[in-house]
């Protein structure tokens, strides 16, 4: 059965995967404002968490041999008793995802805990592949509060002087609902003279987003990363859509990025990838460095981990941002980064100043 991959902070993977997942998007949210009931972890909880989370990182693991390494590190703490006596569930959750972080500095990989029940990994069948299947399977009122909710994820689209233009993306929600959106704000930024695209505050989403996106910047078919799947061994390319809503920007005209510690997952990789094809400065701090789809296993009732399971690999760079995140073509604290982009782009536009990208 198909399951959907995600690049997202897994602090967000309840909230987001309830989305992409077709379950209503504003479930977590409304439940974050319900009593939750009492969950006293006892031993046999205890165990299976454990048990469950070494079989599933040794199944899915994007690296093989790190799971080995932390299922030695998992079991021997337990052998030392760490977790006995651990009867809160966020405390064992946070005490687990700090052991396996030892081991690997993945920052998409955490161990988390529910009051409420914990669906099976196989709960909702596989994720709409199309627009269609999406409005088969959802009610209207539903379609209307995702739809609302992911379009706002385009925060901000504005023209600054001179002629420039600005577009803030603060997440990546899947591509079948966000085509429309993007239509409509690159139709309102066509004209202008060079754009800015603020990353600052975007915490992620869906890869195909990314690429639909990207696409407005390209001129012909363009390869984007590569998603190498643990689990079958196969390398999935990625390209740019040959079809956009809206207008095309075009692959000529200056596109200034701004990104820092809060430009997570697949807002990374939106700026690394534009940064490889050398059609942006990315200007700020270096990014969070999560390069890893990953997507949630049941643990237990009440625990889930989450696991990558694929890579990103760059055909240019022939690698990603995990680790080390995107680092700017020009520092900047993020603060000061619009102000900055502003300048360049001015003088770029003036014929003052190049505008090349380093391509890190």
């Amino acid at each position: 059965m198909k399951k959907k991959w995600i690049v997202i902070p897994s602090l967000l993977v309840l909230t987001v995967i309830g989305a992409y997942a077709t379950m209503p998007l504003w479930r977590p949210l409304w439940e974050q404002q319900m009593p939750q009931p009492k969950i006293v972890v006892n031993s046999a909880m205890r165990v299976e968490a454990i048990d469950t989370l070494v079989a599933r990182l040794n199944e899915h693991y994007v690296f093989p041999d790190k799971a080995k390494q932390i299922e030695a590190v998992l079991r021997q703490r337990q052998h030392e008793g760490k977790y006995d006596g651990v009867t809160d569930g966020n405390q064992l959750a946070k005490q687990l995802t700090d052991d396996i972080r030892e081991v690997a500095h993945d920052l998409h990989m955490g161990v988390r805990f529910s009051p409420k029940p914990v669906p099976s990994d196989t709960a909702g069948g596989p994720p709409p592949a199309s627009q269609a299947e999406w409005e088969q399977r959802t009610n209207i009122v539903m379609r209307l509060i995702m739809r609302r909710m992911a379009h706002q994820r385009v925060e901000k689209v504005d023209r600054l002087s001179p002629n420039i233009g600005y577009l803030k993306v603060s997440g990546f929600p899947p591509d079948f609902i966000m085509a429309e959106k993007y239509g409509e704000a690159m139709d309102q930024l066509a004209d202008t003279d060079g754009l800015i695209v603020d990353l600052r505050d975007n915490h992620g989403g869906a890869p195909e987003s990314v690429a639909l996106l990207v696409s407005y910047f390209v001129d012909q078919r363009t390869r984007l990363n590569d998603i190498w799947d643990r689990d079958t061994g196969v390398s999935m390319q990625h390209w740019t859509r040959d079809k956009v809503d809206g207008k095309r920007y075009g692959s000529k005209k200056p596109v200034v990025i701004l990104a820092g510690p809060n430009t997570m997952s697949a807002g990374e990789d939106f700026a690394y990838t534009m940064q490889a094809l050398k059609r942006a400065t990315v200007i700020g701090e270096r990014t969070w460095g999560g390069a890893h789809p990953a997507r949630p296993y049941r643990l237990g009732d009440h625990f889930f981990a989450v696991i990558p399971g694929r890579r990103s690999i760059s055909p240019i760079t022939h690698t990603n941002w995990e680790g080390v995140g995107v680092i700017p073509d020009i520092a900047s604290a993020p603060d000061k980064a619009l102000a900055v982009a502003q300048d360049l782009l001015q003088r770029r536009l003036q014929g003052t100043a190049p505008l090349a990208a380093a391509g890190h």
